[in-house]
């Protein structure tokens, strides 16, 4: 026998001539078979995404520009208004004057002719009285194309004044700016330039303002509130934890209105709180609890808590526990082992409590419309009257979109630097 190395070949037989395309193409359609498949399982969820996410956004967009009432009322005073070169002070020519004694004539007892109103009204109070008073003389004895301006100038002297007929052409274009420059504190002027909307008519930055900064504290407080308790939860034997967490997740068992109404009976002024201080001798006089910026304080912090208490939870229970002790053992001080070990690591669950409380609490209107004043409303109370009580779609879409930048921008900055970019799917 030898024992020298012998080299030993291995010999790979080889392919049949079109097997490895053969191969690839099989490859290739299972590659499709498990894409198809699932695509088809996530289908469900695009599906819902864009019919109750995005296509409402796209609506809301388009509802916040949409200018349509003046062209459906008055086509033909739009198309002549269109070619009109407006100059400071000057009336358009006598086929305006004409087109629109026609469109009043026809548009007269109609639907139409209620939102031209209502659309005008917004441009210059009292318009919505002159668009309704000439549609019905219109309806009765419209004249004929050569005596247009007489008669309408004869019907109201307003149709003399040049500031009419521009606010006229401004709204009858397709689209307009007009509701998003308003949720802006802005205007377009009679020269097509923005400025600065009328002092009486500046409110909307003040009250984002207001909003983002009660939403702000509301905040700050669940989470100095909040972190503590679930840092009890983390820590306290099973019984207790349990009863911590049905307290922290009742109010989600029951209606936000129903929440809201308890807090005004418990917080006015013959309610509990007022009658146990004055019990134990703590105040003399019922203090003002209710229907003030204390009382809405108490009652969105009470509702919004489990938002900042369960991500932190979530947080915190995912720290081993041996980490601290380690610190302690390395001669760390129990106050600089959290500052310095379980804090940064509690950061991402603290930012996404924060973040998830903070979003909730700036589209909130029903609580602030029932235990706070009327200096405590935020901006999803007048969304929601301009949807309700003026059917104004354009106003309510525009500040229902400068909310949502806002809330976005405050999203992607806290995504980007608070430690929770896995919300954003930011790597």
């Amino acid at each position: 026998m030898s024992t020298g190395s012998s080299a030993v070949s291995l010999a790979v037989p080889a392919l049949p001539a079109g097997a490895g395309a053969a191969l690839r193409r099989s490859t290739h359609r299972a590659g499709r078979r498990q894409r198809l498949v699932s695509l088809l399982l996530v289908a469900p969820l695009l599906i819902y995404g864009a019919v109750f996410f995005l296509l409402p956004l796209a609506m809301m967009i388009h509802r916040a520009v949409d200018n349509p009432e003046v062209r459906e009322a008055l086509p033909r005073t739009a198309q002549v208004l269109a070619d009109w070169q407006s100059v400071a002070g000057s009336l358009p020519g006598d086929p305006a004057f004409a087109a629109l004694a026609a469109d009043m004539a026809q548009a007269q007892g109609t639907r139409a002719i209620g939102e031209l109103g209502r659309r005008m009204n917004y441009e210059i109070s009292g318009y919505r009285t002159l668009v309704m008073k000439t549609a019905r003389r219109a309806g009765t004895d419209a004249p004929a194309a050569p005596d247009a301006r007489a008669w309408l100038l004869e019907v109201d002297p307003r149709w003399g004044e040049a500031a009419y007929w521009s606010a006229l052409r401004r709204a009858a274009t397709p689209y307009t700016g007009r509701y998003l420059l308003a949720a802006l504190d802005m205007a377009e002027n009679d020269e097509g330039r923005i400025v600065r909307a009328e002092p009486d008519q500046r409110i909307y930055l003040d009250i984002l303002w207001r909003t983002l900064s009660i939403a702000g504290a509301v905040t700050l407080a669940c989470l100095l509130l909040g972190y503590p308790l679930a840092a009890l939860l983390v820590k306290a034997p099973k019984p207790i934890a349990f009863a911590i967490m049905l307290a922290v997740l009742l109010p989600f068992w029951t209606s936000l209105l129903a929440r809201t109404t308890a807090w005004i009976v418990v917080l006015q002024e013959n309610g509990l709180v007022n009658a146990l201080l004055q019990a134990i001798g703590a105040v003399n006089q019922p203090l003002a609890l209710i229907f003030n910026a204390t009382g809405l304080y108490i009652v969105m912090v009470h509702i919004l808590l489990p938002f900042a208490v369960l991500p932190i939870y979530n947080s915190l229970k995912g720290i081993p526990p041996h980490l601290m002790r380690a610190s302690s053992s390395l001669g760390a001080h129990p106050v600089r082992g959290f500052l310095h070990v379980y804090l940064p690591l509690s950061l991402p669950g603290v930012a996404a409590g924060g973040l998830l409380t903070f979003i909730v609490a700036a589209g909130y209107y029903i609580t602030p419309s029932l235990v706070g004043s009327a200096r405590e409303q935020m901006l999803g109370y007048f969304v929601a009257f301009y949807a309700n009580n003026t059917v104004n779609w354009g106003m309510a879409s525009a500040l229902g979109l400068m909310l949502l930048a806002c809330v976005m921008a405050v999203y992607l900055v806290a995504a980007s630097t608070l430690g929770v970019k896995q919300l954003a799917g930011i790597k």
